[in-house]
């Protein structure tokens, strides 16, 4: 009598789901168990209590899957069975256990609880990686079935089956995942349609159970179907991922999914869209990996590392330093910090080193040097880390570029003169790098230079001299042009602008080569001598500098760089700073003649009257008329009238110019001076004398003075 109700329970839904529970199998990976139970059980608790009206075939997408019902079979009287069969029909069971064909009918039935009853059987047939088998089953089950199965889930249209609706969402968004693995399936626009409905139940389950599935849908979704990922965005992804990402446990699956999501929409998804759209998003977004990159140590430190330089080194960055400079919480910066500290203190490949020196870029960019030298402690760390820990590795890693990449391009310059292939890209993407390097060891420069004496010495001189070492280490394969050169002269006189006195006998030994460094589109050496005006300025206010600079003609590279200046900049007032830098190079030089080998009637002293004259003119700076002024008188010191109208590029014209100009400063003797023009009193005193040394040499010049200021020598 129990063997026959046992046989009873035989029919197509009942007998599966008695077969089902007593079946264990490897799951597809996702977490079913809970749907499962809830099914199953209420699913058993219905058979034999079945209507005898039929469900349609296809019932209407607005409504819930119905609940089981006991199919009319199982009412009826079955046929009497002997004793023999009924003692054979415990061995045929454990012979003959339902197959994947069984559970494929199941899924082709008619009525919507074969098919649920299908679902779960297959759950426990199919292993994720079955592809073959996941295929089967999603054409047998069809995709109006698993749409009305989510959107009951989801509590769309009637409420009938509110009491099974946590399971039916627990089986569909499963279903829906695994199917997903099939990249035909997932790049299908049936799953892109789902998109919306995964990002509603995430944001109206955000503590569920089924997160790790949901993300998984979307990853496996936007990975095989690029208007997944406008489908994604539209749909106000990013407003759900960037709340949910900030809660996620460190390392958890979820979170590597949501890292995967981002990594996948910097890919596919103008920056500059996003920007604008979800900046604030994408700074949340930011601190929750920085916070991977500073916890975690395995291959999803890395995967954060690249994720960030990428959105560090993207055209969103200028935007996104202002959002993450005002968030209320600034320990993302910290964690990049001491993410940052432990990639470069390891040995990674160069490659992880790089992308560490772009996030230290854009950390210093957005904080300000002081990032550098804060001391912050590791999770993991037994002891804090030292407050200067940070700026030594990123002043060692970029000091290391510098020489390696130096080297480099040197060798691909070299290579592609020798033969017709290009080496163009190579060369590009080297001098990128070679900014980031350059421009993180300025930053440090100019740390080390507004450093307080309350804050100490965190760098001391032998820091610095690694990066001059390490471009004299390079020195035999530079040639004279490049702006990779002109890069590492810029870092140099930054440094020495602040500390002259550093590296003494390395600096005059490396000035010759670096003043004569020309840029890619350069004719002659200009900017390169620029970066070292600040530098050349301070080391000729002593006579041992000026004779160093002389000594190999560096006068003539000074005054050459002052006569473009003046001559290409018009007076703009951004290029005053150097060009009166460049004029008190040169008056240092010329107030020390009798000390210093000058060759003052060289041509380019002559094309200086000329410039100055033409700079005083076209401006009504007191001071320009006594800079320019007091240089020419100095330099008519060793020169004559009769002289100069020798010259090919002067002309009586030029010199009725100049005697303006000496009539001009002159004339502020005889006025009374404001306080801008009081400051000025030692350079009309060198014009003043210097008219009194050489007036008799220049008679038209005299005449005019005395004629006009009845000035007498």
């Amino acid at each position: 009598m129990v063997m026959r109700k046992e046989m009873e329970k035989r029919d197509e839904v009942g007998w599966v789901l008695y077969r089902a529970d007593r079946i264990r199998t490897p799951s597809w990976g996702g977490d079913s168990s809970r749907a499962e139970r809830l099914l199953s059980k209420r699913l058993l608790k219905t058979v034999g209590k079945r209507k005898t009206t039929q469900e349609p075939e296809n019932p209407p997408s607005n409504l819930p899957i119905p609940p089981p019902r006991r199919s009319h079979r199982a009412s009826r009287a079955r046929p009497s069975t002997s004793s023999a069969q009924m003692e054979a029909a415990p061995e045929k069971e454990k012979q003959s256990p339902p197959s994947l064909d069984d559970c494929l009918r199941l899924l082709k039935g008619e009525r919507d609880e074969q098919r649920l009853a299908g679902l779960l059987l297959v759950t426990k047939f199919c292993e994720g990686d079955d592809l073959g088998s996941l295929r089967r089953v999603y054409d047998a089950v069809g995709t109006r079935f698993l749409d009305r199965l989510l959107r009951t889930g989801m509590g769309q249209g009637s409420t009938d089956g509110s009491d099974n609706r946590d399971a039916y969402l627990q089986l569909s968004v499963t279903v829906l995942a695994a199917f997903c693995r099939v990249t035909e399936i997932a790049a299908s626009n049936d799953m892109v349609s789902k998109i919306p409905f995964i990002l509603e139940i995430l944001s109206n389950k955000s503590g569920s159970s089924i997160l790790e599935e949901c993300y998984e849908f979307l990853y496996l979704v936007l990975s095989a179907n690029e208007d997944g990922v406008v489908s994604f965005f539209e749909s106000g992804g990013l407003k759900v991922l960037a709340p949910q990402m900030s809660t996620f446990a460190d390392g958890s699956r979820p979170m590597e999914l949501a890292m995967k999501l981002v990594q996948l929409l910097l890919g596919k998804l103008s920056l500059g869209f996003i920007s604008n759209a979800c900046l604030e998003e994408l700074s949340i977004i930011v601190a929750a990996i920085a916070r991977q990159f500073a916890v975690l140590h395995n291959a999803l430190k890395f995967e954060a590392l690249h994720i960030l330089s990428t959105i560090f080194s993207s055209e969103l960055a200028a935007s996104l330093h202002e959002a993450l400079r005002v968030m209320p919480n600034g320990i993302w910066s910290d964690d990049l910090r001491i993410g940052i500290t432990a990639i470069l203190q390891n040995r990674v490949a160069p490659a992880e080193k790089l992308h560490a020196l772009i996030l230290a870029k854009s950390a210093v960019s957005i904080i300000g040097e002081k990032w550098l030298i804060n001391q912050v402690n590791s999770p993991d760390a037994r002891e804090p880390i030292p407050a200067d820990r940070c700026l030594l590795l990123v002043l060692e890693s970029s000091r290391v570029e510098i020489a390696v990449l130096l080297n480099d391009m040197a060798y691909l310059k070299y290579e592609a003169s020798k033969s017709s292939s290009s080496n163009v890209d190579s060369i590009l993407s080297k001098q990128r790098t070679l900014a980031i390097a350059f421009s993180l060891i300025e930053k440090i420069i100019k740390l080390v230079a507004n450093m307080g004496a309350d804050e100490g010495d965190l760098a001391d001189e032998n820091t610095f001299t690694k990066v001059i070492h390490g471009l004299n280490e390079t020195i035999g394969t530079w040639r004279e042009k490049g702006d990779d050169l002109l890069a590492s002269v810029r870092v140099v006189g930054s440094y020495l602008a602040e500390t002259p006195v550093a590296c003494k006998e390395k600096v005059q030994e490396l000035l010759p080569f670096m003043l004569s460094i020309e840029g890619n589109d350069e004719s002659s050496p200009f900017y390169s001598v620029c970066f070292l005006l600040p530098m050349l300025c301070q080391t000729t206010m002593k006579t041992e500098g000026c004779q160093v600079l002389a000594s190999f003609g560096g006068d003539r590279a000074v005054v050459d760089c002052l006569i473009k200046m003046i001559d290409t900049h018009s007076y703009k007032v951004e290029d005053t700073d150097s060009i009166f830098l460049a004029c008190d190079t040169i008056m240092n030089l010329l107030l020390k003649k009798e000390k210093v080998p000058l060759s003052l009637k060289e041509p380019i002293y002559v094309n200086l009257l000329r410039t100055l004259t033409c700079w005083a003119e076209n401006s009504n700076d007191p001071t320009v008329t006594m800079m320019a002024s007091s240089i020419c008188s100095l330099i008519l010191d060793h020169s004559s009238e009769e002289a100069l109208l020798g010259c090919p590029n002067f002309n009586h014209s030029d010199l009725h110019s100049l005697c303006r100009l000496i009539v001009k400063s002159l004339a502020s003797n005889e006025m009374d001076m404001v306080d801008e023009a009081r400051a000025d009193l030692d350079l009309q005193e060198i014009v003043s004398s210097g008219f009194s040394r050489w007036s008799h040499c220049f008679p038209y010049i005299k005449g005019t003075v005395e004629r006009e200021l009845g000035y007498r020598t």
